[in-house]
Parts: C-alpha cells; sequence; structure tokens
C-alpha cells in the first residue's frame, strides 16, 4: 500500500520559509509520509484540485508582498472566475513568517489562508504567525504550531504499526550522493560556469550576466566609521534592462582562505571532482552546479559557510556525530527547550557555519559528503538598489554599497559576504567579473511631467532617488525634491558635485541634515516638519508622489525599512 501524500509548497525570499518547508518534509518523512518538498512557483498550480493534504509555507516580503518564487502562483489563486469548490477534496494548513515591526505583519500567510477557505478547503489548523522579531525567532510560533499540525495530520493518517516512526537521533537518507571521479575532468568546472551563462534570453538567477567591475570606489572619507562603495559595472551587449526603482542581485562567493579552512575542517580535497547524484527521480539537482563539479566550486561558490546556522543545521548534525559529548551539545541546541541556548550561541553573536563546525571538531571530520546539501543551505543572491539610469550612463549599472563590518562579543569581526567580497575585488589589477541579473524594485515613479516628486533618502537610502533623478532629468523632468541626511558634509555626503550642478539648472531642490555637524543632532524628519507647509502643498494641491527608503537600524536613518510609495 503506497505512503499518504503530503504536499509542502513554500514562497521564500531569504531562505527562511524554504528552511523551515524542508523541515517540515523529515518530519513528515520520519512519520511514513511520502513528501514533496516544492517552490510554489515550481509546481504546476492547476494539479491542486487533486491533492489531499498540503501545507503552505509563504513568507511576507516588502510592504505585505508575496516573495519572488510564488508570484505566478499568487496570481492564478485570487482569479475571481475560480469555482468555490475548487479545492473541496483538500485539507490544508497555512504557515506564515514575517516581522512585527512592519504594518502588513504576515499579511500573504493571512491572506492565502482566508483565500484557500473561499475556495473550499478545510483548514486543519489557524494560521502559524511566524516572527522574526521574537527573541527566540519564527520557531517560538513555529513549534507548538507544528505539534498541533502533526497530532491532526497522524488523525488522518496514522503511522503504520509494523513501522513506526523513524526516532530523532536517525539520520534520514540524504537527498544526494556524491559520486567522485578518479581524475579531474578535461574542463574545469569555472570554464562550465562560465560557459553556460552565454545562451539567449535576459539574465537570470539560473543564467546570470558576468559583468565587468569597471570601478570599485570608496565614497566615504578615511576617518568615516563605515566604508561605503561606488561600484559600476559594464552591462553592454548584456541584454539588460531597468528602469529607476529596479534591482540588480549579485550572486556573491566565500573568501579563498574560508574554502581552505572548511575543507580542512571536513576532511576534503578541493582539487576532488564529483558528480550529483539525486536518491528521488522528482527531486532536481542544484541547477547552479556544473556536472560534474569540483570540490572547491561547491564551497566556494555555492555552499553559504559564512551564514549562522539556522536550527535544522544542529538537528543534522547531531545525527551524524560520532562522538558522544559533541553529540549531547548539539542535541541540546536542536531541542525545543535549547532554544535559548542556541540563541545565545549562534544567533546573538552571529556565529557562523564554519565557526560551528570548529567548535565541533570530531562530528565535523565524520560528516559524510553526501549530507554536505542537505546540511548547509546556498549561497543566496543580495539585492541592491541600481543607483544609475541608462539614460544618463548607457551600458553601465552602478550601486552604492555599505560595507557590513561589525563587532560581537567573537574576536574576529562579523562581515557580510556579499559586500566585503564585492569591496575585495580590484577592477585596477586586472579583468573582474561578477555575475549578475535585474529584477523589478517596489519603487515606480510618475511618467507624466508635471508631477511632482518628494524623495527621503537618507544615508545609502539615496541610492535609487539618484537613478531617478537621473531618468527624470534626462525625460526633462524637473520637479524633483530631495531630502537627504547624513553624519557629516565631508565624510558621507554622496554625489555633493552632482546635486550641486543640478540645483544649478534648476531640475532638482535638494535639503540636507547633516546630523553630527552641531550639538543638536538633526535629521531628515527635521527638514520634513520644517518644511511641513511645502510638503503639504505639494502632495494634496499638486499632487505629488512621496518615496522613502532607509535602513533599517542604522542610528542615522530615524525611518521605516525598506524603499516605500506614496501616491496622491
Amino acid at each position: 500500500m503506497p505512503s499518504p501524500r503530503l504536499l509542502v509548497l513554500f514562497g521564500s525570499q531569504t531562505g527562511t520559509a524554504q528552511d523551515v518547508s524542508e523541515r517540515l518534509g523529515r518530519e513528515a518523512r520520519r512519520r511514513r509520509l511520502d513528501c514533496l518538498v516544492q517552490a510554489l512557483d515550481s509546481y504546476p498550480v492547476v494539479n491542486l484540485i487533486s491533492e489531499p493534504l498540503v501545507i503552505f509555507v509563504c513568507a511576507t516580503t516588502g510592504q505585505g508582498d508575496p516573495p519572488d518564487n510564488m508570484k505566478s502562483f499568487w496570481r492564478f489563486i485570487f482569479r475571481k472566475n475560480l469555482p468555490s469548490t475548487s479545492l473541496c477534496q483538500m485539507d490544508f494548513a497555512v504557515l506564515g513568517l514575517g516581522d512585527s515591526s512592519y504594518a502588513k505583519f504576515n499579511f500573504v500567510a493571512k491572506k492565502l489562508h482566508r483565500r484557500l477557505l473561499q475556495l473550499g478547503g478545510a483548514a486543519l489548523l489557524p494560521v502559524c504567525l511566524g516572527d522574526d522579531q521574537h527573541e527566540l525567532g519564527p520557531d517560538a510560533a513555529i513549534d507548538p504550531w507544528l505539534h498541533n499540525l502533526w497530532e491532526k495530520v497522524l488523525r488522518l493518517h496514522p503511522v503504520p504499526l509494523d513501522l513506526g516512526v523513524i526516532p530523532p537521533g536517525v539520520p534520514l537518507p540524504s537527498k544526494f550522493t556524491l559520486q567522485f571521479l578518479q581524475e579531474a575532468p578535461r574542463m574545469c568546472s569555472a570554464e562550465q560556469h562560465e560557459a553556460t551563462t552565454d545562451t539567449l534570453g535576459p539574465p537570470s538567477e539560473l543564467q546570470p550576466f558576468l559583468a565587468r567591475m569597471v570601478t570599485n570606489q570608496r565614497v566615504t572619507g578615511p576617518s568615516h566609521f563605515q566604508d561605503v562603495r561606488l561600484i559600476e559595472f559594464d552591462i553592454t551587449s548584456s541584454g539588460l534592462s531597468f528602469v529607476a526603482g529596479d534591482v540588480v542581485l549579485i550572486q556573491p562567493e566565500n573568501t579563498a582562505s574560508h574554502v581552505q579552512h572548511f575543507c580542512r575542517v571536513v576532511g576534503l580535497d578541493p582539487d576532488h571532482y564529483f558528480t550529483l547524484w539525486p536518491r528521488e527521480p522528482d527531486v532536481p539537482c542544484p541547477e547552479r552546479l556544473p556536472r560534474p563539479c569540483s570540490v572547491r566550486h561547491l564551497v566556494s561558490q555555492y555552499l553559504d559557510i559564512a551564514s549562522v546556522p539556522r536550527r535544522s543545521f544542529f538537528e543534522l548534525l547531531a545525527c551524524l556525530s560520532p562522538h558522544e559529548l559533541e553529540r549531547e551539545k548539539l542535541l541540546e541546541f536542536s531541542s525545543a527547550a535549547g532554544q535559548e541556548a542556541l540563541y545565545e550561541y549562534c544567533n546573538r553573536p552571529r556565529r557562523t557555519t564554519l565557526e560551528v563546525l570548529c567548535d565541533f571538531p570530531h562530528t565535523a571530520a565524520a560528516i559524510p559528503p553526501d549530507y554536505l546539501l542537505d546540511l548547509i543551505s546556498p549561497i543566496r543572491p543580495r539585492a541592491f538598489s541600481i543607483a544609475s539610469s541608462l539614460l544618463a550612463r548607457p551600458g553601465r549599472l552602478q550601486i552604492l554599497m555599505a560595507v557590513v563590518q561589525y563587532q560581537t562579543r567573537l574576536k574576529e569581526p562579523r562581515r557580510g559576504l556579499c559586500s566585503s567580497w564585492l569591496a575585495s575585488l580590484d577592477p585596477g589589477q586586472g579583468p573582474v567579473r561578477v555575475p549578475l541579473w535585474v529584477r523589478p524594485g517596489g519603487l515606480t515613479f510618475p511618467q507624466t511631467p508635471d508631477t511632482p516628486v518628494i524623495m527621503v533618502g537618507p544615508g545609502t537610502g539615496v541610492a535609487p532617488f539618484r537613478a531617478a533623478i537621473q531618468e527624470r532629468v534626462a525625460q526633462g523632468q524637473k520637479r524633483n525634491l530631495l531630502f537627504f541626511g547624513c553624519r557629516r558634509r565631508n565624510q558621507d555626503f554622496y554625489w555633493e558635485a552632482e546635486w550641486t550642478e543640478l540645483e544649478k539648472r534648476g531640475c532638482l531642490t535638494l535639503v540636507t541634515a547633516f546630523s553630527r555637524e552641531q550639538e543638536q543632532k538633526v535629521y531628515v524628519q527635521h527638514r520634513l516638519r520644517e518644511l511641513g507647509p511645502l510638503v503639504w502643498e505639494l502632495l494634496d494641491h499638486q499632487g505629488a508622489c512621496f518615496y522613502l527608503a532607509g535602513c533599517v537600524g542604522s542610528p542615522d536613518v530615524h525611518l521605516p525599512g525598506g524603499g516605500r510609495a506614496l501616491g496622491p
């Protein structure tokens, strides 16, 4: 008799929803359920009408938006012509991941739950509202919710008496096997990877464009606390097209020293080659990995060894550990009762996957290579606001990037993977190419020539507005009001000369706030208050659009995070 089928569908932007979905898949298999875990846009949505049991795991991004890999599903499921009995045979549950500091907290999960009910689905449980702001993270809500979920599911599909539940300490089979080759292939993996990018169609995550870095210039003063870079790429003949408000995604890689260190810790030769094979026929191999692939390529460009590992990492590591003391500690960190200890050990100091493996050397040395892709999540692309317009700089794309570096209680400073990697690249020392592609952003600017635009962009939040101003000026649109804030005029006043020139030409009205140049700190909100009558006149009587962009948590950006647009 075939195992009951459970379908887990996820919409994930940063990987958390996918990680939770993989956890659901593992827990289902331990309960002898046949389980398929898939991104929502990869699943043929018309097949939902015949699915008996589905768990949806959905993140909310931006201002209540669905993640990129569920947008097609989102459009389909809200079609008005879908019958109200479409999903009457389905039992479902929705698990949401969000951030309660945003107004539309878990908006996607809540809205999806209501829509599935409208289409006739039967909810097993109320929607789960995981919250990044909780001191224990989303798991504080997810753990009790999953306990109740499995109770409900097992009433519908009991575990066969002759099999029983697979105990937590027993590792499930790995998703893939690594078949090592006796000798290196003729064509190196880097050459294979580069060759795959030369295809028809616009660049994408699976086929990024290898853009030549033209300049990599520090634009903050030498005594400024933060290293901010203006980086320009040559995108000639790339097929890339973008407008103001769009974002560029960049695929970073691990440093050579970290790659060597990781290989030593897990006992692998970085120059060995392997071919990856899935254990199950419905599990595809990662398309970003060439076949065959070197260990060096796998670790440098795929495994995110610089990320802070999630709880699932400790769960699997405990299963694989042959060392009693290390296994006990790993089991504690992976248990519900050990989440405070895990937070103090890993999340609060931002300890990386590589550093954790160094703390558990006997376990790390015993990891079977087949489990590496189950254990360590893939490196995800980083998104940056595009800071230039093709109308002003044809064939070029610029970003304004703050290099992430900060101290925790750990001796080694914490460094952002992508920003540190990009900052280390020097096109003056030889050709540098960076894999990238473009996607629409959350800001769209008016095309009508007489519509005023008010932009509030402190710090690096000014980047998308620089693109917008360049674009609007090239189109003859001069009603641009920019509020810009930073610490000091001579340290982090980005594009000062450019703004000054545009003011002289009558294309821009610039209002600045330099927070550290007087005893009383002055921020952009103070300037907005001072010019309140003008702002209100533009909004209320002239139909202006209002935009703001900033970075959550920055000491000089006292604004909600992300980019937002308010129309008349």
